[in-house]
C-alpha cells in the first residue's frame, strides 16, 4: 500500500478531517436575501423616522423664532424684528442691538442677513409687515406684524407638514402640501 492510497483511506475513514475552503453559493445568496429583506424592512421606517425628526424639528425652531421675535418686541421696544437677520446675528456678534438681538442661532438667521433660510430639510421664510413710524433712536425700524412660512425642502422627502406662525403665536400647519395660513389647523 503506498502514500497515496494511505491519504485516501484515511480521509475516507474520518470525514471530519476534509477541510472546507469557503461559503458555497447556495450559503451565500441565502444570507444576501436575509440581508436584502432586513434592509427592505428597515430603510422605510429610518426614512420616515427622518422625516418625523425633520419635522419636529421644523416645528420647534418655528416656535423659537415665534418667541424670539416676542423677547425682541420687550427688550427692545421696537416692536417686531424687521427680517431674520435682525433676530439672529453674524457669526463672531458678542454685543447684543436691537440691530443683532442674537436670540436665535446663525443658520435660522441666515447668517445675520435676509429674510429665507433653511435647516433641517426645511426652509423658513420670514415675511415682515408694514414698518413703525418711529424706531428707537439707533434701532432699524421694526415692523407691526410678521408671517413665518415652513416648507419641506423637498416635499415627501425631507417632510410633509407646512408650518405657519404670526404675531398670535398660534402654531398652524397643514398636510396635504398646500401653503398654510392663519386659517389653518393649529398644531395641538
Amino acid at each position: 500500500m503506498g502514500p497515496t492510497m494511505a491519504r485516501e483511506i484515511n480521509s475516507k475513514a474520518n470525514p471530519q478531517r476534509r477541510t472546507h475552503r469557503g461559503f458555497s453559493l447556495i450559503e451565500l445568496l441565502i444570507v444576501i436575501a436575509i440581508i436584502l429583506i432586513i434592509a427592505g424592512i428597515a430603510i422605510p421606517n429610518f426614512l420616515h423616522a427622518r422625516m418625523a425628526a425633520n419635522e419636529a424639528a421644523a416645528a420647534a425652531n418655528t416656535r423659537t423664532i415665534s418667541s424670539a421675535n416676542v423677547t425682541y418686541s420687550a427688550t427692545y421696544g421696537n416692536s417686531y424684528a424687521g427680517s431674520l437677520g435682525t433676530l439672529g446675528a453674524p457669526a463672531g456678534t458678542v454685543l447684543a442691538s436691537c440691530n443683532a438681538a442674537i436670540l436665535i442661532d446663525e443658520v435660522l438667521s441666515n447668517n445675520g442677513g435676509g429674510n429665507t433660510s433653511s435647516k433641517t430639510g426645511y426652509t423658513y421664510t420670514y415675511v415682515p409687515g408694514p414698518p413703525i413710524a418711529t424706531p428707537p433712536p439707533g434701532c432699524a425700524p421694526g415692523v407691526d406684524s410678521y408671517t413665518l412660512q415652513v416648507a419641506p425642502l423637498v416635499y415627501q422627502v425631507t417632510g410633509i407638514r407646512k408650518f405657519f406662525v404670526d404675531p398670535t403665536g398660534v402654531i398652524r400647519f397643514t398636510s396635504d402640501g398646500s401653503v398654510p395660513t392663519s386659517l389653518s389647523s393649529p398644531m395641538q
